[in-house]
């Protein structure tokens, strides 16, 4: 699905779910090689538009996400929770470690050993130079939860190189399939991110639509509440 699309999708979902006209969900996305620009995206990050999109013929889309310029693309896992955040955690921060685990306990089921870093949110790999397997930005608006997360599951990190990936000099990019010397399956990841995040979340999804259907109720002017979406949960208590 393109940014943009889903960005509209995502906006939506959030104003019904801030009116209780729809449940939590996540959208799980794979988009068409795009850069996106969060708040926090200074000069210094990239070479500007013009240059960007002479170099790689690649859109840029300016976004409300915390976080700096980062790279979207085929073979990378997006994932956008639309939660009510105070049924799930204490605050912001809070909700981005959750994030965290969920991602690396999602690797540990392939092998792979990731961490956390000091104040760079995000999913790391290796000790002395680690490099990020997954980038985390996020937005909260009226008390729910939009954007999210990137996972590098198998995407040609090459996009990487024009710019200063979330605004951090010297980072280095990796990816699941770089890691493993083979490619695993994008449905499998998505399937073991939703069980993962079930489990962290402790929530329960109710059922697993594709985003043509979610995007055609949300498009209906009469719709009631919407009785699943994409991994939507049944049980939102949740501890803080």
């Amino acid at each position: 699905m393109p940014y943009d699309q889903a960005w509209s999708l995502q906006r939506t979902c959030r104003a019904e779910r801030a009116a209780d006209r729809c449940q939590d969900l996540m959208l799980l996305i794979e988009h068409p090689s795009v850069y996106t620009l969060g708040r926090t995206t200074r000069d210094q990050h990239w070479p500007g538009e013009d240059q960007l999109s002479r170099e790689t013929n690649i859109p840029v889309i300016r976004t409300e996400r915390g976080g700096s310029i980062t790279y979207h693309g085929p073979g990378q896992l997006v994932g956008y929770p639309i939660l009510r955040l105070t049924d799930y955690c204490a605050g912001p921060k809070a909700y981005v470690r959750r994030l965290e685990e969920v991602l690396i306990d999602t690797l540990a089921e392939w092998g792979i050993t990731a961490h956390r870093r000091e104040a760079l949110p995000g999913v790391w790999v290796g000790g002395d130079r680690p490099s990020k397997i997954a980038s985390i930005g996020v937005r909260i608006s009226q008390g729910i939860t939009t954007h999210g997360f990137a996972l590098n599951v198998c995407p040609d990190l090459e996009p990487f190189s024009h710019i200063v990936p979330c605004g951090i000099s010297d980072c280095r990019v990796t990816s699941m399939a770089a890691l493993m010397n083979t490619t695993p399956d994008l449905h499998v990841v998505q399937q073991q991110i939703a069980a993962r995040f079930a489990a962290t979340f402790h929530l329960t999804w109710t059922e697993t639509v594709t985003l043509e259907q979610l995007t055609a109720v949300m498009a209906q002017p009469d719709r009631n509440l919407v009785p699943s979406s994409i991994h939507a949960p049944t049980n939102p208590g949740g501890a803080p």
